[in-house]
């Protein structure tokens, strides 16, 4: 649900989103995999830096280790749902459509704050920003850049907490909180599914990323292609300058 572009509304979405993660720690309880639940249960407790919005199916919340420049969770709430494996809960037709839905709305936030954080260095976008400075203000600006195509959607095929979440990332993978291997492979090999692929097929090779060795692969540029072997640093040093180009387009 992008929101309006009258100047009123575009700065009050910007305030929104504009709020960071703080330094928080992970929510407590018996066992870290559980972080999450709090959010599920008690979303309202939370301050807008951390929670974008809830309803009484969903919760959007703002990564806590954010791997990309836009990263957000979407938390179903549904409690025969939550605690299933992905593949289980999302071959449900009537919890998988809804959980499109909601993550399309997800996902032009998500885009709408990309665009406020990285507009002012695309070209693409160059006609549509001086458009946006003209008084009177224009019926119908410019196209644009498409930012939405530069989010993606998915799950991990092995999830790292117990309950159910979508990820909706950017897909630069330009973040002080990627540190190493599984962090960059978890998002850049078929470890991580696109929700539109659900349902899975039952035969489905996706289903054990053990037994394909998806976290084990050597390092290859999500941009370019090009291999870095095991060599993580030469990958993150080679990211930096990718970032500055893809922002750039």
């Amino acid at each position: 649900m992008a929101p309006s572009d009258s100047p009123k509304n575009r700065d009050a979405f910007s305030e929104l989103m504009s709020q960071k993660p703080e330094a928080m720690k992970q929510v407590a309880g018996p066992d870290r995999r559980d972080g999450l639940l709090a959010y599920v249960e008690s979303p309202a407790s939370f301050p807008g830096s951390r929670v974008l919005y809830h309803t009484d199916d969903f919760v959007a919340i703002h990564d806590l280790y954010p791997k990309s420049t836009v990263h957000l969770l979407l938390l179903p709430r549904d409690p025969s749902k939550f605690l299933l494996h992905p593949f289980d809960a999302l071959a449900d037709p009537v919890f998988l459509s809804a959980v499109r839905a909601e993550a399309t709305k997800l996902k032009g936030l998500a885009a709408s704050e990309l665009a406020r954080l990285l507009s002012a260095h695309s070209q693409s976008d160059r006609e549509r920003r001086r458009a946006m400075e003209v008084e009177p203000p224009l019926e119908e600006l410019p196209p644009g850049r498409d930012w939405a195509a530069e989010i993606r959607v998915g799950i991990h095929a092995h999830p790292s907490m117990n309950h159910l979440h979508i990820h909706l990332l950017s897909r630069d993978m330009h973040s002080d909180c990627l540190k190493h291997r599984k962090h960059y492979h978890s998002f850049n090999t078929p470890f991580f599914i696109p929700l539109d692929d659900f349902p899975l097929r039952e035969d489905d090779v996706r289903r054990h990323p053990g037994h394909e060795g998806y976290l084990q692969r050597d390092f290859v540029c999500w941009r370019c292609g090009k291999g870095f072997g095991n060599r993580f640093k030469a990958l993150k040093e080679h990211l930096e300058v990718e970032f500055r180009e893809w922002r750039k387009e």
